[in-house]
C-alpha cells in the first residue's frame, strides 16, 4: 500500500469524506486499499507496472516465512516442549519457586505477566546450558522445510482468491467486504493445512524424541532422521499418520482468518486516515508519513496475531498433543495411543491438566509468534512492493 503521487484528479466541490471516497478504492488484486483506479492504472501504464502478479505472493510469503522463522527459531522450540508431556514437570517446579501473588486483580495480572516472561528465560537459559547454543535451533531446518511452503501456499492462495473473489462477487470494486476476507483466509488455511500437515508431525515428533531420550537415560532415540520418521509413521500408523492432528489444523483456519480480516481491517482504517491527509490542499508527502506506514502496518500484522492467537490457542496444544501421539499402557498390559481423537484430547487434558493444560506454552508462543508475524508481514509487503505489486 503506498501513496508516493496523488491522484491526478480532485474534487471541485463537496465534503471530505467524497474526496476520501475519490481517493480511496479496493483493488481488486488482493483487495488492498489504494488510490482510485484512474490514478492507479494512469500511473501503472506510466510506469509499466502489470495489475496482478499471482507469483509474486507465493515468493514473498516464502521469504516472510523464512525470515521470522530463523529469527524466532529458540522461542518455537521452548513452546513445542512446553506443549508436550516432557516439561511439564520442570515448568512445576519453576512455579513452586514463587509465592501465590497478591489478591487484588490490579496487582496480580501484571505480577503473573511478569513470572511468565521470567520462567520462560529461565527454560531458555537452561536448554542453552544443558544442551548448547545450537539445541535453540534444533529442528529449524525441518522446521523452514515446513514454514517457507506453508507461507508461500497461505499467501499466495489468501492473495489470489481474495483477487478472484473480488472479480466474481464485487464488481462495483467496494472496499473492505468482510466476506470476501474471510472466505479467502479460509479457504488459504485449509490449503495450507493440508499440504503441510506431514511436514510439521515430522517435525514435531523430532524436537519431542529429544526429550523422551533426555527424560531416560537408557532409552536411545527412536528416530534417526527426518526420513526416519516418515518410514516408521507410515509402517505402523498408515499413511493416515502422518496425518495426525489435521483436524486440529483445520480448527487453527479460525486463528489465521481472524489474523488475516483484523489485519485487513486495521490496514484499511490507516488507508482511510492516509487518504484524508492526501486530500488536504497543498499536502506534500514526507519521511515521516513513509515511516508512519510502516510502523503501522507493523503494529497491525502484530496485534491482529496476539489477538488471534489467544482465543484460539488450546487446539495448538492438541495439535501438537495429537501429533506426539504418546502411548499408555492398559490394565491388559496393552500399550495403546493416548489421544484417539480431537475431542477426546480437549477432554483428556482438561481433565488431568485442568484449563490451564490447553494454555501450556502460550507465553513463549506468543513472545514468538507476535513478533513472527510483524516481520513475515513487513518482509511480505517489502518484497511485494520489489516485485511491482500491491498486497
Amino acid at each position: 500500500m503506498s501513496f508516493s503521487s496523488q491522484p491526478s484528479h480532485r474534487p471541485l466541490a463537496g465534503s471530505q469524506s467524497a474526496a476520501e471516497e475519490n481517493l480511496i478504492n479496493q483493488s481488486r488484486e488482493t483487495g488492498e486499499v489504494v488510490p482510485s483506479s484512474e490514478s492507479q492504472n494512469a500511473r501503472q501504464i506510466t510506469k509499466g507496472e502489470p495489475t496482478a502478479k499471482p507469483w509474486a505472493h507465493f515468493v514473498a510469503g516464502g521469504l516472510g516465512g523464512m525470515t521470522a522463522a530463523t529469527l524466532t527459531s529458540p522461542l518455537d522450540v521452548l513452546k513445542t516442549r512446553l506443549q508436550g508431556d516432557f516439561y511439564q514437570t520442570q515448568l512445576k517446579q519453576l512455579h513452586a519457586q514463587h509465592a501465590a501473588p497478591p489478591r487484588s486483580a490490579l496487582i496480580r495480572v501484571p505480577r503473573a505477566a511478569f513470572v511468565h516472561l521470567q520462567e520462560t528465560g529461565q527454560m531458555l537459559g537452561s536448554i542453552y546450558q544443558h544442551e548448547g547454543f545450537r539445541a535453540l535451533f534444533k529442528g529449524l531446518g525441518a522446521n523452514l522445510i515446513g514454514v517457507v511452503p506453508a507461507r508461500s501456499i497461505n499467501f499466495f492462495v489468501y492473495g489470489n482468491s481474495k483477487r478472484i473473489l473480488n472479480q466474481q462477487f464485487n464488481p462495483d470494486n467496494k472496499e473492505g467486504i468482510w466476506s470476501i476476507h474471510i472466505a479467502a483466509a479460509a479457504t488459504a488455511g485449509i490449503a495450507t493445512g493440508t499440504a503441510t500437515n506431514p511436514i510439521w508431525l515430522v517435525k514435531t515428533r523430532l524436537q519431542l524424541d529429544k526429550n523422551r531420550a533426555s527424560d531416560d537415560p537408557t532409552r536411545s532415540r527412536q528416530y534417526k532422521n527426518s526420513w526416519d520418521c516418515v518410514r516408521q509413521t507410515v509402517r505402523h500408523e498408515g499413511i493416515r499418520g502422518l496425518y495426525r492432528g489435521l483436524t486440529a489444523s483445520y480448527l487453527g483456519v479460525t486463528e489465521s482468518t481472524m489474523q488475516w480480516v483484523m489485519y485487513e481491517r486495521m490496514k484499511l482504517g490507516l488507508a482511510r486516515r492516509e487518504a484524508r491527509r492526501l486530500a488536504t490542499p497543498g499536502y506534500q508527502r514526507t519521511l515521516f508519513d513513509d515511516v508512519e506506514e510502516w510502523a503501522g502496518k507493523f503494529s497491525a500484522a502484530a496485534g491482529a496475531k496476539l489477538i488471534a492467537a489467544v482465543v484460539t490457542y488450546p487446539h495448538e496444544v492438541v495439535r501438537t498433543r495429537l501429533r506426539q501421539a504418546p502411548t499408555v499402557i492398559t490394565d491388559t498390559g496393552k500399550a495403546t495411543v493416548k489421544y484417539t481423537g480431537l475431542v477426546q484430547c480437549f477432554k483428556l487434558v482438561a481433565k488431568e491438566e485442568g484449563m490451564a493444560g490447553l494454555y501450556g506454552g502460550m507465553t513463549p508462543h506468543l513472545l514468538r509468534a507476535v513478533p513472527s508475524a510483524a516481520i513475515m508481514f513487513g518482509v511480505y509487503e517489502v518484497f511485494l512492493r520489489v516485485f511491482g505489486t500491491t498486497a
